[in-house]
């Protein structure tokens, strides 16, 4: 069984190497190629990737409002687009 590598720091896999298999998975499901049993593993396998990722985005924004709550006067707004 594959090592959780979001319990084990040094086997994390870094962001990109993330959507990189991602994006390899979804190539072989849509190619329709794959049998039923192979289709639900490559998903499972997605399933974990996206909350890898999920975990990692959670964490870069744990870190950017830890940074900027530590600055003089810096405050953490919630992101509001102006329309043009």
């Amino acid at each position: 069984m594959a090592e959780d590598s979001s319990k084990n720091p040094e086997n994390a896999k870094s962001f990109e190497s993330i959507l990189e298999e991602l994006e390899a998975i979804v190539s072989r499901l849509e190619g329709g190629e794959l049998e039923l049993e192979d289709s639900l593993s490559a998903f499972e396998a997605g399933i974990r990737l996206v909350r890898e990722g999920e975990q990692r985005l959670a964490a870069a924004e744990r870190r950017v409002e830890e940074l900027l709550s530590s600055g003089e006067g810096l405050e953490v707004r919630d992101w509001v687009e102006k329309e043009p």
